[in-house]
């Protein structure tokens, strides 16, 4: 295979996970030079999985590796193989703890895939395989694992950190400031996100049919800070739909959407912490059609229904993506339809297969 050539995957060579992490712990420390990333990986055999001591984990030729412990003790260079972007680890216990300590400079990473950083703002990006450029880890969406996230970075520079799930706790620092996030609900690597910036948010919240209140929080840059506050009630009548139509309630404290204008992709339905590019959230009634509120209520809805159809039940593997995000966009289109005419959205939605998917399906790659 000539170098640089994509890696071709088969289905048919599918095999479950030899380990599982069962808990993943993140220290982060931000910097413009160099950021630091602790991880502490509570790991085991996969008793579905065939049974061996050697373990191959996930990463990139741009993690600059400075220890690997098991169980608290160090390994020497002669008990673990670092080559072309993976780590392999030898003679493993059925249980242990790995941590490994790397540092990675995201202001030089160009593929905007993992953490990088974007003006003066740090942000993820990890579907499909953007996570293994942050740590050493089984990069695949069939293992699943409890995130604990901890940040420290420049207060001045970055007063707002965000991770998935609830914070557990914040700490002042002098300079700098700590918060840890803590995702109670499994999820693989893919779902991961972090953000640091200097940003302004709207809040709001929602009462769940079983009586919770969930703090909704829409972060963006100050000049946006007035455009998203249709967003925030599209988010709200997401929720209500969800609930009256597929029974499927909220599950965390907090739910909150980062609309930025450096962010590389459409967005992104990271668990309990979706990231959007603000040409898919703002809008505002002395400039914004009636096609772009309801653009902007379909993308927010999409990415609000992956909680449960993406996030909360996952892929297996990437050759099941189209069913998470089949299934979803059925759901965003039913939701359209309800709240606005179901003939011209079926008209709309047809008009769309006809002119780029049918083309799709007839082409050389169908």
């Amino acid at each position: 295979m000539r170098e640089g050539q994509p890696h071709v995957i088969h289905l048919k060579d599918y095999e479950v996970p030899g380990y599982l992490i069962e808990q993943t712990a993140l220290d982060v420390e931000l910097s413009e030079e160099e950021t630091r990333v602790r991880a502490s990986l509570t790991m085991k055999q996969n008793p579905e999985g065939r049974r061996e001591t050697r373990l191959v984990l996930d990463g990139s030729t741009d993690l600059a590796t400075q220890s690997i412990a098991i169980d608290g003790r160090q390994l020497s260079h002669n008990e673990y193989a670092i080559e072309d972007g993976k780590l392999t680890l030898f003679d493993l216990p059925e249980q242990f703890v790995l941590e490994t300590d790397v540092t990675i400079k995201p202001q030089d990473n160009k593929s905007l895939s993992g953490l990088y950083q974007s003006g003066d703002m740090f942000c993820t990006q990890c579907e499909a395989e953007g996570f293994r450029n942050i740590t050493w880890y089984l990069d695949r969406p069939d293992v699943l694992s409890e995130f604990t996230t901890t940040i420290t970075a420049d207060k001045a520079k970055y007063p707002v950190l965000l991770s998935n799930g609830n914070a557990q706790s914040r700490e002042d620092l002098g300079d700098k400031h700590r918060v840890t996030w803590h995702d109670p609900f499994l999820k693989p690597a893919y779902l991961y996100a972090l953000v640091a910036g200097d940003l302004e948010f709207i809040e709001d919240t929602f009462t769940t049919a079983s009586g919770r209140q969930v703090t909704l929080q829409i972060f963006t840059e100050a000049h946006n800070i007035d455009k998203v506050d249709f967003a925030m009630e599209s988010l709200k009548t997401s929720m209500r739909w969800d609930e009256e139509t597929y029974g499927r309630e909220y599950d965390l404290d907090i739910f909150m959407v980062v609309a930025v204008d450096s962010f590389n992709m459409g967005a992104m339905e990271n668990k309990g912490l979706n990231i959007f590019n603000t040409s898919c959230v703002l809008a505002h009634p002395e400039t914004t059609t009636d096609a772009g509120f309801q653009r902007v209520e379909s993308v927010v809805a999409h990415e609000y229904f992956h909680n449960w159809s993406g996030n909360r039940v996952t892929c297996r593997d990437w050759f099941q993506l189209s069913l998470k995000e089949g299934f979803t966009v059925l759901r965003d289109q039913q939701f359209s339809a309800d709240q606005w005419s179901s003939s011209v959205c079926r008209i709309e939605q047809v008009q769309m297969l006809r002119s780029a998917q049918f083309p799709e399906d007839a082409g050389p790659m169908a």
